[in-house]
């Protein structure tokens, strides 16, 4: 394999210069994908970006969901990935996708254009104060100032790798506001800036990065009362587990100590025959509830859980102890109950953490829930909410998104064990329903090149109208997409809530129904459209789905029918 061209010394203006010498070095950092949507401040960072041979170019036209396609691609890749975009609100579009990465540590690059400081607060066209827009959600954040000779060029560098360093240590977004003065656009002729360029020695024809920061250990350090901590009746928690080698770590942890499983959607383990399936049901049945608080301790691994039954069983049972295993560094403890946080990987915490001989289980968890799964059974049985997740977890090809609201929580309780999707993403950190489309989509674009593996979307209809500008994305893929949209005409999730039904109120201020179908969205957007009207269909669909580019099934359902079947459901399993 041939070693990549020399730096080039010519550019187009010096704006150019620095904006080559960005991207330069964070390709060597190991970025290979950028996001860019159009815009005129942002020429130089867009002409460098295209004349690199070496990164994988996105593009939309709508800058809220360009954040959020590089949140996906940045979730399914696990590398940083860049977004560039011009000035004014085109920057402040990207505030939900910032947050979302700050608060589940996904590690996006914001590279946004800015006019100079003499054009800042004067009338100026399309300019805002950029400064510190993200507020304190970067991880590390650099108002570059307007480029300058004066400046010398290992300035630029060294800022992106301090940035990225820190960005190691603390996964989050990275924020660069870069300021750039006219010209914007090359002149007659290029100009030569080897003089300016020429400190920088061996790098302008290496590929090595200009001062690299040597990463720190990520073992885990051995915890000295593991073994009493072993000996316990303990429970096993899987919250939010990127990658699906890490919770299989978990699953076999749990499989030797003798310990229950309780899997969350987001840990990859959902479908693992380990894992106690419909826990988060079978807690409203009190011989199962009864069972598992004989439980003593509880290790959790990752965190975030969609389970808001396990969640309160989690903050109102009385641990001896509690541990959590995470490599985000943040506190994760919604309720203040740990007493224990190890900053790692859980197979790095399994390795520094073995178990001698595989011990029996301590709990009849299995047989107690077997209640719940019966009755999940009969009440997916039949075309509903509740019975196309349930079948969608039995025919599931690929990776899977799941939005947020009912979906999630759908999703999270109605599995069964099996086969079971490839990876689980979701955005769980701010748990908005922005964005949802386009994450999906970029999720969908980080499969391996070559693979033709297909990717599912679940959502709802409110987080569909949110972001229906992405689904012009979704015809760029060169894989099969399937949404599939559950349209209960608004927010039906209101209805398991303690609203108020007086006077219209959950109605008219908290479900917000809108009368809208989704057909001809798809057509507008060139999307394959289905919407069956059994699960027969609804499974003929899906099948039909996987074989082609993209396709929106379109789950039509009473808008209270879905609040109604969880009540009926959970009145069974607690045998009432």
């Amino acid at each position: 394999m041939s070693a990549r061209p020399a730096f080039a010394t010519h550019h187009a203006t010096f704006n150019h210069v620095w904006s080559s010498l960005l991207l330069e070095e964070l390709y060597r950092l190991g970025v290979r994908d950028i996001a860019l949507a159009s815009g005129s401040r942002s020429a130089p960072l867009t002409m460098a970006a295209a004349a690199h041979s070496g990164f994988r170019r996105h593009l939309h036209f709508d800058e809220r969901g360009l954040g959020f396609m590089a949140l996906g691609l940045a979730k399914g890749t696990g590398r940083p990935v860049a977004v560039i975009m011009t000035s004014g609100t085109a920057v402040a579009n990207l505030w939900p996708a910032v947050a979302e990465a700050q608060l589940t540590g996904v590690p996006l690059i914001i590279l946004s254009a800015d006019r100079p400081p003499e054009l800042i607060d004067n009338g100026a066209n399309q300019a805002i104060n950029q400064q510190g827009i993200f507020g304190h959600y970067p991880v590390y954040q650099l108002n570059l100032p307007s480029p300058t000779q004066t400046i010398p060029a290992a300035f630029v560098l060294s800022s992106v790798d301090q940035a990225l360093a820190q960005q190691a240590r603390t996964p989050g977004p990275v924020h660069f506001n870069c300021m750039y003065p006219e010209p914007l656009y090359p002149g007659d002729a290029y100009l030569d800036f080897a003089d300016y360029l020429a400190p920088l020695g061996d790098w302008l024809h290496s590929e090595k990065t200009w001062s690299p920061w040597l990463p720190s250990d990520q073992s885990c350090p051995i915890q000295s009362d593991w073994a009493e901590l072993a000996g316990k009746r303990g429970v096993i928690v899987a919250g939010r587990i990127q990658d699906p080698a890490q919770g299989k770590a978990v699953a076999e942890l749990a499989e030797r100590l003798g310990w229950p499983l309780l899997a969350d959607l987001q840990s990859q383990i959902r479908f693992d025959s380990r894992n106690l399936i419909h826990m988060d049901l079978a807690l409203q049945n009190s011989c199962f509830a009864s069972e598992l608080a004989r439980a003593e301790v509880l290790l959790q691994f990752g965190a975030r859980l969609i389970s808001k039954r396990l969640g309160q069983f989690i903050k109102q049972h009385p641990w001896q102890d509690y541990w959590l295993v995470d490599p985000q560094p943040a506190r994760l403890d919604p309720d203040y109950r740990l007493r224990r946080r190890l900053l790692c990987e859980p197979a790095a915490f399994t390795t520094a953490h073995p178990v001698g001989e595989p011990q029996q289980p301590w709990h009849k968890l299995a047989e107690r829930q077997q209640q719940a799964t019966r009755q999940v059974r009969t009440a997916c049985d039949r075309f509903s909410e509740l019975g196309v997740c349930h079948r969608l977890n039995e025919l599931i090809e690929g990776q899977l998104f799941v939005g947020n609201s009912m979906p999630a929580r759908l999703m999270d309780m109605l599995g069964e064990t099996g086969k079971g999707p490839s990876r689980v993403m979701t955005n769980r950190g701010a748990s908005g329903i922005d964005g949802l489309i386009a994450t999906a989509y970029g999720f969908a674009q980080s499969v391996e090149s070559g693979s033709a593996e297909p990717t599912t979307l679940l959502l709802g209809d409110l987080s569909a109208l949110h972001d229906l500008n992405s689904l012009a994305l979704l015809g760029k893929t060169s894989r099969p997409l399937v949404v599939v949209l559950l349209n209960n005409d608004g927010g039906s999730i209101f209805r398991m809530l303690p609203v108020p039904t007086q006077d219209q109120l959950l109605e008219t201020y908290y479900c917000l129904p809108h009368g809208l179908h989704f057909e001809h969205a798809a057509a507008m957007f060139g999307l394959a459209y289905r919407a069956p009207t059994t699960l027969a269909e609804f499974e003929q669909a899906y099948a039909a789905a996987l074989e082609k580019g993209v396709t929106l099934i379109e789950i039509k359902v009473p808008s209270n029918e879905v609040a109604e079947d969880l009540k009926t459901l959970g009145a069974a399993i607690r045998g009432h």
